[in-house]
């Protein structure tokens, strides 16, 4: 492992460290605020920036994206992405604790089985790690734009069937995926320094869905499917349009296993095994009137 690899790893986890607990603060604060709407967005970003609390969290939040830029521009995409699925243990662990309640089977399954994964992609590190190639641009604008589409779907769908916590924690996770791989695809500099523009619109859409989201939503369910795709996604971009490679040999499986075991660790954490009064407080959410 190299010294910039090791680095990145220590960044990638603080980053991971400090976005998922400013998940909590901002999934606190929003819950409590009036209903937010995307049909008024400068009154709805007012009220979320004259909330201290709300504020807090995403100072957090931004100083977290600081440290994960810096550890994208040390390692591959897939190496930081895989670190930071980890973080939805600290999700869990600290959605426990604030609510004063053990974790579900599913969300201590979740834990065990991410962590077990980061394990493994420590261990796997022993093979080195490949930056690829810098991709096409067609295979990028296309892979971009089916996962805004896969957002809209997802609206779309909450909309029709009822779920529009779920659908904006999914289309969120969407958006946040497309600011990560926009981030790292800038890190290039040169004409790519253009993609810093996905990465604005990226994360300011994941943002607000989010927000929506927690309104309507536990922390861990709308913040854990989010974290889910924002992970995964950038891992299977890495791969599939930067070709960013794996060791070969038993290494190579290992960090497989590795990237499995930290998206199924996420899967399972995004199905918290909720509480009656957790139930109850979300159904409070739902119930409240949208402007």
């Amino acid at each position: 492992m190299t010294t910039e690899t090791a680095v990145a790893i220590v960044l990638a986890l603080a980053s991971t460290t400090l976005i998922n607990v400013a998940y909590l603060r901002e999934h606190d604060a929003a819950a409590a605020l009036p209903a937010l709407s995307l049909r008024r967005p400068l009154h709805s970003a007012a009220t979320l920036l004259s909330d201290r609390s709300w504020l807090m969290g995403f100072a957090l939040e931004t100083a977290g994206f600081a440290l994960y830029v810096a550890a994208l521009a040390l390692a591959p995409l897939t190496l930081v992405q895989s670190i930071s699925a980890g973080g939805i243990g600290i999700l869990a662990f600290a959605s426990a604790r604030i609510s004063r309640r053990r974790l579900g089977r599913h969300e201590l399954a979740g834990v065990i089985v991410s962590m077990l994964g980061l394990l493994a992609l420590a261990v796997s590190l022993a093979g080195g790690t490949d930056e690829g190639t810098a991709g096409s641009l067609g295979k990028i604008l296309l892979w971009l734009t089916a996962t805004v589409g896969a957002a809209a779907v997802a609206i779309a769908l909450g909309r029709t069937f009822g779920g529009l916590a779920v659908a904006e924690g999914v289309a969120g996770g969407l958006f946040f995926s497309i600011g990560d791989i926009s981030v790292k695809i800038a890190t290039e500099g040169g004409a790519r320094s253009a993609f810093a523009v996905g990465a604005i619109v990226g994360y300011a859409l994941g943002t607000a869905l989010l927000q929506l989201g927690y309104q309507r939503g536990g922390a861990l369910t709308v913040a854990g499917l989010a974290t889910l795709l924002t992970n995964a996604l950038p891992i299977a971009a890495g791969t599939v349009v930067l070709s960013e490679s794996v060791p070969s040999g038993a290494l190579g499986v290992l960090r497989i296993a590795a990237f499995v075991a930290v998206t199924l660790g996420a899967i399972l954490l995004a199905r918290p095994d909720g509480t009656p009064g957790e139930h109850r407080e979300v159904r409070d959410r739902q119930s409240r009137p949208r402007t």
